[in-house]
């Protein structure tokens, strides 16, 4: 079993920054794929980034939802099993509980999207962006 915990949301005004962590135990996650998915009042959960392994020499693939590509950087620490969410030039559009989620594998890059995808879940983290 695969426990995930998230920390780093909280409140930031417009332009500013926010680093979210993801903490794993249970399972060593460093072939994981692992992403991040967020959701507003109101509205259904959405993608907002993903990092898998690809299985050669080039390492870790990221991807990305087209609302926070160049602003959002995913990344992580195999040796602390710990995946992070950089967010910079934060929008009040982003205020949002932000999820973490973790599978063994997802075959494809673009199914990386998708909350089926995933088994494990975090219980979120509040994100606010005031104007």
């Amino acid at each position: 079993q695969v426990q995930l915990v998230e920390a780093g949301g909280g409140l930031v005004q417009a332009g500013g920054s926010l680093r979210l962590s993801c903490a794993a135990s249970g399972r060593t996650l460093s072939s994981y794929c692992m992403g991040w998915f967020r959701q507003a009042p109101g509205k259904e959960r959405e993608f907002v980034a993903a990092i898998g392994w690809s299985g050669g020499w080039s390492g870790d693939i990221t991807y990305y939802a087209d609302s926070v590509k160049g602003r959002f950087t995913i990344s992580r620490d195999n040796a602390k099993d710990t995946v992070y969410l950089q967010m910079n030039s934060l929008k009040p559009e982003d205020t949002a509980v932000y999820y973490c989620a973790a599978a063994p594998t997802i075959p494809t890059m673009y199914r990386m999207r998708f909350i089926r995808e995933y088994n494990y879940w975090g219980q979120g983290t509040q994100v606010t962006v005031s104007s």
